[in-house]
């Protein structure tokens, strides 16, 4: 028996004494005392246009602070005025703190004419800029020949649907200048790619209109701007970026509010050319995608260092399950590629029925466990050597992680603490803010925010309600704003074998800008794929990108406005939404609607700003622009659909919709967005006769995505689901960028037992095969070939019963079909050419990604397979309709 001792951890029980450091306790109320003043808003600058700063740089003062972290309170969605409600509006939303009320007129009625038309008289505008407005006469698309885009497409007779290479994001319908100035459509892109003039216009089309955000994501080019000055409009706040005007030498129009602003005397001054007078020339006006290093302007109080604590589940359970063994030599491996500088600090918490500290403190000659078994009034043993500095204390953080395996082994403890561990966790950080990070392996069973089973497995295939998709409890809720007002964010890492109500565990992540990562039936030998993806997303997870008390703001040009965000995070006022923490593969999205005629302009714009301090303690604000034309014909609406930025906002809004109505709702309305869409062409574009569902082409693609989803695993009905599998899909779609969320939605197949190096890439003197995409349906199987199928975060591959026996043996490296094993996870490297193509291909595909996906082998006729077919969404199942049948219904639908 190995006892803690002989681990050389000491340990100390605590029982219900004095309390070392009165914390908040965060189970009673989400408006605590906060040590940060609240003036996020004053820092990345409000759009409160009377507001005027004194000069261009500093920030406009918060015209009503908040109390800070409070719940927003529930505002109600803001009615265009004399306009019918914009597409989706129907979709009641999660939470309040997610809906947003427009920000207040500012005086009276606004003219929809920008303010300052007298500047009009300078037509000449500064070389480098070709005037805005006129460089798009003329690209009406109807005065040309018709664009592809708007080529009608029979969907009931068009076999092959799927191009055979990868859907690429719609380029705008902007002069060349533009277009190459332009947001790269991996951070920032619109359902629609060319804005309609009004409401009124957007509702006939019935499309969904929104952002799609991936702000941090990892570049590999960024320009870093250090200057004194960062210009930004006196009015909005906007960053001077590439599609502003300089109306002369010392002077810019503002392109969201029209504003003429003074072109500061810093600015006149080129870095890189190193030349004075070319204000148009500077970094900030040539790139649409730029990081500022920021002023003290931008702090509340010195940048935080980066500070991480781990709290773990160490019952009977998650001993079992043994994934601390994994943990452990994660972080001992990782322990110096830990984002940070001298300052990182590091903590861990154990909990079962009691919650362990843990003294690290340098001098110390081994650690030292601490005990409170009092949780229901959790306080904090020593506070100040809980959260040590990495570097001082490493040897004895080395100790304890060498020695956290094997502590538990005989434990007997069954209960699980989790509320009481969280508490104590926000109080550890809540001096400095930072990250925690959650393994838990069960239902929290003991002390605030513990839960009961809800689940009931007969109901999983149902096909009427499905019941429990919201949290049963507000604690986690509330505990995620009271980390979020000390800038502290929660990731979950949920280890189950049973139920473990994620739909109220994942509250703690979502409130807080957390992520979540879940893993069915843990357990480290008897389900190696699980314990390899475990793994690989804990190296990532560890190594990866991180900002710390961020604040993020969306602007865009006047007349539009945002009403419903999707994510993670907390919306601390009408448009700034709080980023305790910020990670690379955190995807948002954002519902428009246009308040405001927009038919003064030509060209809109949209900017991200995000506010954040890096792992080395800088104060950063990264800044993306993305321009896009106005259209007033139904017609060039339609030929601007980016229809999988359409899909994802639609999927976000189903989420919504399942949780505040019903599942059944959220499948009829994404049906609808459909029927609602093509009957709409139908009747206005496309004169076809209505014996035909025709669909311009654009939106050839959206029925078979809509079928997708509703095969997946968040909507589906009538296929055993289970309830933490269903809720996990919905807090995916909710976070995961576009690019992730599609291969969730729709799989890439591919036929592999037969690549060849025609049309193949060259990447890093590496030759790539290019196999073209299949149709996911079993008619494109054929038993003597193989198949990649590529999931986004797993790849399977299926070997058919006839493949041919070179194939098996020169890429899988076995003599024939039968001795292939039924749990194959990885590709032997084998010096053969199937075999270099076949792992030249998929490496390919995983670098193309954060994430290294597991892999699975799948024998044709082996029970593994059910996963594999249930992504061929194109076939029919017991359950649901073909692509063909449904196609068929939303025609049957648009007929009534």
């Amino acid at each position: 028996m190995i006892t803690a001792q002989e681990c050389t951890v000491t340990k100390e029980v605590y029982h219900k004494g004095p309390k070392l450091q009165e914390g908040v306790d965060s189970s009673s109320t989400t408006s605590s005392a906060s040590p940060l003043p609240n003036s996020y808003d004053a820092l990345e600058g409000g759009s409160y246009p009377d507001m005027l700063s004194s000069s261009a740089s500093s920030p406009a003062p918060d015209p009503a602070p908040e109390p800070d972290h409070a719940p927003a309170p529930v505002p109600t969605a803001p009615q265009p005025s004399k306009v019918a409600k914009p597409f989706g509006y129907g979709y009641p939303t999660l939470q309040p703190g997610y809906q947003n009320a427009a920000a207040p007129p500012i005086s009276g009625g606004q003219p929809s004419n920008p303010v300052y038309s007298g500047f009009q008289q300078y037509g000449q505008q500064y070389p480098g800029m070709n005037q805005l407005s006129s460089s798009l006469g003329g690209l009406s698309l109807q005065s040309s020949v018709q664009p592809e885009s708007l080529r009608p497409v029979n969907l009931t007779q068009e076999r092959n649907i799927l191009p055979t290479t990868p859907v690429l994001a719609p380029v705008p319908n902007l002069n060349l200048d533009l277009k190459k100035l332009n947001c790269s459509p991996d951070s920032f892109r619109c359902t629609l790619t060319n804005i309609p003039q009004t409401q009124v216009l957007l509702n006939k089309a019935k499309l969904p209109l929104g952002l799609l955000l991936h702000p941090f994501r990892d570049l590999t080019q960024l320009p870093v701007i250090t200057s004194n000055t960062i210009v930004r409009c006196r009015s909005c706040r906007t960053y001077i970026n590439p599609f502003v005007s300089f109306i002369d030498q010392r002077r810019w129009k503002c392109n969201l509010c029209y504003r003429v602003n003074d072109v500061p005397e810093e600015f006149m001054y080129n870095p890189l050319t190193r030349s004075y007078g070319e204000p148009h020339k500077r970094p900030e006006v040539q790139n649409s995608t730029v990081e500022f290093i920021a002023s003290s302007d931008y702090m509340l109080r010195p940048p935080q260092p980066a500070v991480y604590l781990f709290v773990l589940d160490v019952s009977h359970n998650a001993v079992e399950a043994g994934y601390l063994t994994i943990l452990c030599q994660s972080l001992l491996e990782n322990l110096d590629k830990l984002p940070g500088d001298s300052r990182t600090r590091i903590g861990f918490v154990t909990f079962d029925s009691t919650i362990h500290f843990y003294n690290l403190q340098e001098g110390l000659s081994q650690p030292q466990m601490l005990i409170v078994s009092d949780i229901d009034d959790v306080f904090l043993p020593t506070p100040d050597s809980l959260l040590v500095n990495l570097h001082e204390s490493k040897e004895l953080i080395k100790d304890l992680l060498n020695a956290l395996p094997n502590m538990f082994t005989n434990t007997r403890e069954t209960h699980s603490a989790l509320g009481p561990a969280l508490q104590a966790a926000f109080k550890l950080m809540s001096p400095t803010g930072g990250r925690v990070s959650v393994f838990q392996t069960q239902l929290p069973s003991l002390g605030a925010g513990l839960l009961q089973s809800r689940e009931d497995p007969n109901q999983r295939s149902s096909t009427k309600v499905v019941q429990h998709l919201g949290p049963a409890t507000d604690f986690y809720k509330k505990l995620a704003l009271d980390c979020s007002g000390q800038q502290t964010a929660v990731d979950l890492f949920l280890l189950s074998s049973q139920y473990s109500d994620l739909s109220s565990l994942a509250c703690v992540s979502k409130y807080s800008a957390g992520c979540i990562y879940y893993y069915p039936s843990f357990h480290y030998t008897h389900n190696p794929s699980q314990a390899e993806k475990l793994q690989k997303e804990l190296k990532r997870y560890l190594t990866r990108k991180i900002g710390f008390e961020a604040v993020m703001r969306i602007r865009c040009t006047k007349g539009l406005s945002m009403h419903t965000f999707h994510g993670n995070f907390f919306v601390r006022s009408t448009d700034l939404l709080t980023l305790a923490n910020i990670n690379p593969d955190a995807g948002f999205a954002v519902q428009l609607s246009i308040e405001e005629s927009l038919t003064d302009t030509s060209l809109v714009c949209f900017q991200t700003a995000l506010l954040y301090t890096s792992s080395k303690g800088e104060r950063r604000i990264r800044v993306h622009t993305l321009c896009l034309p106005v259209v007033s014909s139904l017609a060039d609406v339609y030929a601007g659909v980016d229809v999988q930025a359409a899909i994802c906002l639609l999927a976000n809004m189903a989420v919504d919709r399942s949780i505040s109505s019903s599942l059944s709702d959220a499948r009829d309305a994404l049906v609808n967005a459909v029927v609602d869409s093509l009957s709409a062409y139908g009747s206005t574009v496309s004169n076809s006769q209505h014996s035909a569902l025709i669909a311009p082409s654009s939106l050839k693609l959206f029925p078979l995505y809509v079928l997708a989803l509703l095969k997946q695993k968040a909507f589906r009905t009538g296929t055993s689901t289970r309830l933490d599998d269903r809720v996990y899909a919905m807090c995916q779609i909710k976070c995961q960028p576009l690019v992730l969320l599609m291969k969730m939605i729709h799989p890439n197949l591919y036929r592999i037992d037969r690549l060849i190096d025609e049309g193949a890439i060259h990447v890093n003197d590496r030759v790539v095969p290019q196999p073209p995409l299949q149709k996911l349906s079993a008619e494109k199987l054929t038993r003597e070939g193989a198949f990649l199928m590529d999931c986004g975060s797993v790849f399977y591959i299926w070997v058919g019963k006839n493949c041919d026996n070179n194939f098996i043996e020169d890429v899988l490296g076995y003599p024939d079909f039968a001795s292939i094993p039924q749990k194959m996870t990885h590709l032997p490297e084998l010096d053969t050419l199937s075999s270099e193509r076949a792992r030249s291909f998929i490496t390919w595909l995983r670098d193309s990604r954060p994430l290294s996906p597991v892999l699975h082998v799948v024998k044709d006729e082996s029970p593994a397979k059910t996963e594999f077919f249930q992504h061929l969404i194109e076939d029919r199942t017991e359950a649901a309709f073909s692509y063909y049948e449904f196609l068929l219904h939303i025609q049957q639908q648009i007929c009534k």
